[in-house]
């Protein structure tokens, strides 16, 4: 039985380990402010009742935008669809705060496709694409810039 708590976190700076541990990307030289809407992560309980990170997201704006800055599941917990129900969480505040649609960076295109995102040209979104200076960048790593409209 797996045994795990999905929170809102303020603590921001601890799901940016968790983040990269899970192959994504951060800068530090962002090209537009962020501002952090709201994160969320999974706690699962290991035997000794210790908390183990298995999930996070956060939810950000950029120029006016909504976007998803982060979305990230344990590799061992991603049968359980916690992805998808991080993504609604997200979904829910964008709308709930008015939004009409959200937008990301997907290394997973796939999964989001089946959520209902599509790739849309990298000018039709908001400022933040900086994988064109990752060494990783159309070598071992082809993004989507991706978008879902919500109304």
């Amino acid at each position: 039985m797996l045994n795990f708590k999905i929170s809102e976190t303020e603590d921001y700076e601890k799901l940016v380990p968790f983040f990269i541990e899970n192959e994504l990307e951060f800068s530090e030289d962002e090209p537009v402010p962020t501002d952090l809407v709201k994160c969320w992560q999974i706690v699962k309980k290991d035997d000794e009742g210790k908390e183990q990170l298995i999930g996070a997201f956060v939810l950000a704006k950029r120029e006016g935008e909504f976007i998803v800055d982060g979305i990230a599941i344990d590799p061992q917990y991603r049968q359980y669809k916690l992805g998808k129900t991080l993504l609604n969480r997200g979904i829910e505040e964008t709308l709930k705060r008015g939004g009409e649609r959200i937008f990301l960076v997907a290394r997973a295109p796939g999964f989001f496709r089946k959520q209902g995102f599509v790739t849309v040209p990298r000018e039709e979104a908001p400022n933040f694409f900086e994988c064109l200076t990752c060494p990783q960048y159309g070598v071992s790593c082809h993004p989507e810039v991706m978008r879902l409209d919500l109304r």
